[in-house]
């Protein structure tokens, strides 16, 4: 595979923290707090490449999000996912994680965010990379939890970049939190919303006019519906696509029939990330010579999409 080019500098939008901590790191932090593996590490952590669906994918988090449950592991895993991102020829990355799911050991939200940020000014310091920094609302959680997301991203503005609402819209059809996204409007903190990804367009709909979505994350079932499209293209919205991770739930049947390379032509923003560098055993470099390989994506395409996403950064410092 290629490597990356220092006249393509890389952004990537949307990669999930908990997603991301290398198998070793996994395994040592098990082991430090006694918890005891079953299988090698990588069998609990990468997923197959045809999981079938979201639900099952998400499986492969439950182990991350076990270990990191204190202070010192979320900030080293937010600080090696930096140094992987240098590696991977990144200059700009967002983090995005639910503060409220690292709870178990009694750590409040505020303390996981401090954390995590701790972690991603070590990263910036030893790599330059820039980094930015989002918190995710989940569907599955009650408006209360969504709204105390957002007033804990509030509290952190000097770091916090944005808000993003994650989980299955397929399976959690209930209407989104509005009193989150209004509250996060209303300080001018930035929304970006995972749909179109279980579910069809409606959810990319609702994304946008109910919740003010500036980003969608994935948003691969939009291609059937043309006022969706020009939508997406008249007001600028970005597709976030992941093209490993949306075969690997079955938002797309395989990586010939992913809409990146169509879309991208058509004029609709689209970029693209990993989602989940370890669950997917995946990395922007890779990703893109997949595209190359399968979807006769060119040098120009990736120099598109890589536009695309240093104009949709939520860190306004760390646009180029």
């Amino acid at each position: 595979m290629s490597t990356p080019t220092a006249r393509t500098p890389r952004y990537e939008l949307h990669c999930h923290l908990d997603g991301s901590v290398r198998p070793g790191t996994v395994a040592d932090l098990a082991r430090e707090q006694g918890i005891a593996l079953d299988r090698p590490v990588e069998d609990l952590v990468v997923a197959p490449a045809h999981c079938g669906s979201l639900t099952t994918f998400l499986t492969y988090i439950d182990l991350p999000l076990q270990v990191l449950q204190t202070p010192d592991a979320l900030t080293r895993a937010a600080r090696e996912l930096v140094e992987d991102w240098k590696a991977d020829g990144v200059v700009y990355g967002e983090a995005r994680f639910a503060p409220q799911l690292h709870g178990c050991h009694g750590m409040t939200p505020d303390e996981a965010v401090r954390a995590v940020t701790e972690g991603l000014a070590q990263g910036r310091a030893a790599t330059g990379v820039g980094t930015g920094l989002l918190l995710c609302c989940l569907r599955h959680q009650t408006p209360d939890e969504s709204l105390a997301v957002a007033e804990t991203a509030l509290r952190h503005r000097d770091v916090v970049a944005g808000l993003d609402l994650a989980g299955d819209e397929g399976r959690f059809t209930a209407p989104p939190p509005p009193a989150a996204g209004d509250l996060a409007r209303s300080a001018g903190l930035p929304c970006t919303v995972h749909a179109g990804e279980a579910a069809g367009p409606e959810s990319m709909w609702e994304a946008i006019d109910v919740l003010g979505a500036r980003r969608i994350g994935h948003g691969v079932r939009c291609t059937s519906d043309p006022a969706l499209l020009n939508r997406l293209r008249t007001d600028k919205i970005t597709l976030e696509m992941c093209p490993t991770s949306n075969v690997q739930t079955g938002a797309v049947p395989g990586l010939t029939n992913h809409p990146a390379t169509p879309l991208l032509a058509d004029g609709v923003p689209v970029t693209i990330s990993t989602d989940t560098r370890t669950t997917s055993a995946t990395t922007l470099n890779t990703e893109f010579a997949l595209l190359r390989q399968v979807t006769a994506w060119t040098s120009q395409h990736e120099a598109l999409a890589q536009e695309h996403a240093a104009r949709a950064s939520f860190n306004t410092q760390n646009k180029q």
